[in-house]
């Protein structure tokens, strides 16, 4: 991988694992070449986060990464996968994007970094009794999309915030 403007030049690679399932899953990451150090600190705890069992959490990970950017960073390179070029706006986020790559050719995430099958290991436990969580507006309170209107009223199922009524 080559960043003119940074003056990176480095090869990423991706060691696998095949599981006794026989899933093959990424479970560490390094670099070699010309590279900011600070990537290592990136690429530890990567790997870290490769090794949870539910690969929500990684592609969790990846899908903040990919928005990255640095100053002076954006540099054009190859999509993964094809054969065109984008704009990327930082070596981390193409990295990033690289490793979502290689999750979807082994068939564990999508293209976009979510996962295809839900383990639900990272599921929130619930209390007896809690009401569920249900897709709406946004609320002006949590921030979460999950204002419904409920008697009469605009009623936040994540957080409980009661707004206009009539």
């Amino acid at each position: 991988m080559q960043n003119p403007a940074t003056g990176d030049d480095f090869t990423l690679s991706l060691k696998e694992i095949t599981l006794p399932d026989g899933v093959t899953r990424p479970y560490a990451l390094q670099f070699a070449g010309h590279y900011p150090r600070a990537l290592d600190g990136l690429a530890r705890l990567l790997s870290l986060d490769m090794r949870v069992i539910d690969p929500a959490w990684i592609g969790m990970k990846l899908r903040k990464l990919v928005n990255v950017a640095e100053p002076l960073g954006d540099f054009m390179a190859f999509v993964p996968g094809e054969k065109r070029q984008q704009t990327w706006p930082s070596t981390v986020a193409y990295i990033a994007q690289l490793v979502i790559h290689r999750y979807a050719m082994l068939g564990i995430l999508d293209p976009t970094g979510v996962p295809l099958r839900a383990m639900g290991v990272l599921d929130a436990p619930r209390a007896p009794g809690d009401a569920e969580v249900q897709a709406g507006r946004p609320c002006i309170e949590c921030g979460n999309a999950t204002v419904i209107r409920k008697d009469g009223c605009d009623f936040c199922t994540a957080c409980g915030a009661v707004g206009a009524c009539g």
